[in-house]
């Protein structure tokens, strides 16, 4: 069609094309903003929306008391083994003391060192229950750690089955969301793609057509670009169901676009020349011709054989001669390319002009 048009009104054309995108381009960042913004209708769902508040407090109160309890435990029981270690050094440093001295008394055998031997038995034994003392406030610290883990476990354990239960519950409510947020979705692009079907069908020629493709693209891209990754998915199944009816539609309606422009050609074809001639548009038919096409039936002519004056497989003129100047011409020209006389002043009863 290009090669048909005048170079200014070609440039124009490329200019509004031009406009129609730009136009779609905002379009397009508008109906993206408004269906970016449509998941904050619902409300913001948590795991604690499904769970027992009063439990999942207490558990997480247990917790948290018996981590700082296993924490001061095991700072207890840091400080009870050092208390433990020096007691034990310190009953070992005596008894080897005792065990030295005890030698000794064996050596000498003098009865007067009875009483030191007495004492410092005592005293070996007061390291002794020191020492034991120290073992038991460490095992006491032991204990006390132990428990709070063990605390730790159970009320975790417990509060990691109530957030399972309500994870169940709380993915329940995500596909519900998501199918409503889905539904508002298309509740928005699907009347924008209808309207965009009718103006396609009914106002793309009009003055303003730019706009009207600019509305066009936009509605496309919302229902196919913005719409569709949002389908939900349900395995899968959803999304070639909805592929296949989409693809049954567009493949009946493609079926029946095609017999329909089938039987309008074989009615075209059964016309008279003229007539066919008359109902074909001048930038039709020349842009048919550019391609090596009849503009009646649009089957392959060899339009560079100077004896095809005829379509072969319709009938229709393709050529005629000047009345005038008698040069071969398109049958579709509105003027001689020889001498320049009118097309029109050819037909019957028109006048004509007599030759030089």
């Amino acid at each position: 069609m290009s090669k048909t048009l005048r170079l200014t009104e070609k440039w124009m054309q490329r200019g509004l094309w031009l406009v129609a995108i730009v136009f779609a381009g905002f379009l397009i960042g508008l109906g993206g903003t408004l269906v970016g913004d449509l998941p904050k209708v619902e409300k913001q769902l948590s795991l604690d929306d499904y769970m027992d508040g009063a439990a999942s407090s207490a558990s997480r109160k247990a917790i948290t008391t018996a981590e700082r309890a296993e924490q001061d435990a095991q700072t207890a029981l840091e400080q009870a083994q050092l208390k433990r270690r020096a007691a034990q050094a310190d009953s070992a440093a005596a008894r080897e003391t005792f065990n030295n001295w005890l030698a000794t008394r064996r050596a000498t055998q003098l009865a007067e060192q009875d009483p030191e031997l007495l004492a410092r038995t005592r005293a070996l034994d007061a390291l002794k229950d020191r020492e034991r003392a120290a073992g038991v406030a460490v095992e006491a610290q032991q204990q006390a750690a132990l428990d709070a883990r063990q605390t730790v476990a159970r009320e975790q354990r417990k509060l990691n089955e109530m957030q399972e239960a309500a994870q169940k519950l709380l993915n329940a409510e995500y596909r519900r969301v998501e199918l409503r947020v889905f539904l508002y979705r298309l509740a928005l692009t699907l009347p924008l793609l209808v309207l965009a079907g009718w103006m396609f069908a009914k106002k793309r020629k009009t003055t303003y057509w730019p706009f009207v493709w600019g509305f066009i693209i936009f509605a496309v891209f919302a229902f196919f670009v913005e719409l569709v990754p949002y389908l939900p998915s349900y395995g899968g199944y959803v999304r070639y169901v909805v592929g296949i009816v989409l693809t049954v539609l567009v493949g009946r309606q493609a079926i029946i676009s095609l017999n329909r422009y089938l039987e309008k050609q074989k009615l075209a074809e059964q016309l008279p020349d003229a007539q066919r001639r008359e109902e074909l548009s001048y930038d039709t038919a020349l842009a048919r011709l550019s391609k090596s096409v009849c503009p009646g039936c649009e089957r392959p002519v060899d339009l560079k054989n100077t004896e095809i004056d005829f379509c072969p497989h319709c009938g229709i003129g393709l050529f005629d001669h000047c009345f005038k100047c008698s040069t071969r011409k398109s049958a579709f020209a509105k003027f001689c390319h020889a001498c320049g006389t009118t097309a029109e002043a050819g037909q019957p009863g028109a006048l004509a002009v007599p030759q030089a």
